[in-house]
Formats: C-alpha cells, structure tokens, sequence
C-alpha cells in the first residue's frame, strides 16, 4: 500500500469534529490520520461482494489452465526468463 496521500475533503457534524479532535489530542494523531483509520477498518470489513478490487478478477486470461496450482512454478520461471534477460 502507497504512503502517497491525496487530499479529499469530507463534511462532518460538528460533534463528529470536537469528538475526533479530543481523541486526536488523546492519542496525540492527527484527525486525518484517525480518519485514515477508520477508513482503514471500514474497508477491511467490506464484505467480499462489495471489494473494489475484486473487480479486477478475469480481467486477464494467462491461457494456463492450471495457473492456481502451479502459481509459485509460474512466477519463479517468469523472475528467471526476467533475471535472464538484464544485462
């Protein structure tokens, strides 16, 4: 995962902010970064139907029809052609 952060802006109540600031202070964090946080826990529990990043599953065909068995053999053969091939 990035470190890279982008800025969004987001509109909270204002007991939402007096509340995330006094914990912020607490903790010594920052809001955002309990904000990430709790980003952060509300992905994690995302029910699988709703995973963003399943929707990249079948977007590529390898053409090996035994590509979940044979990953680890796959890969290492595909790091040694790529190590093969560096001057």
């Amino acid at each position: 995962m990035s470190d890279k952060k982008k800025p969004v802006q987001v509109y909270l109540r204002e007991d939402q902010v007096e509340a995330l600031r006094m914990v912020a202070e607490r903790r010594g964090e920052s809001m955002a970064e309990l904000v990430r946080a709790g980003v952060d826990l509300l992905l994690e529990g995302l029910p699988p139907e709703e995973d963003p990043l399943l929707d990249i599953v079948g977007l590529y065909d390898s053409g090996q029809s035994d590509l979940a068995e044979k990953h680890d053999e796959y890969l290492a053969q595909t790091v040694k052609e790529e190590g093969e091939r560096e001057p």
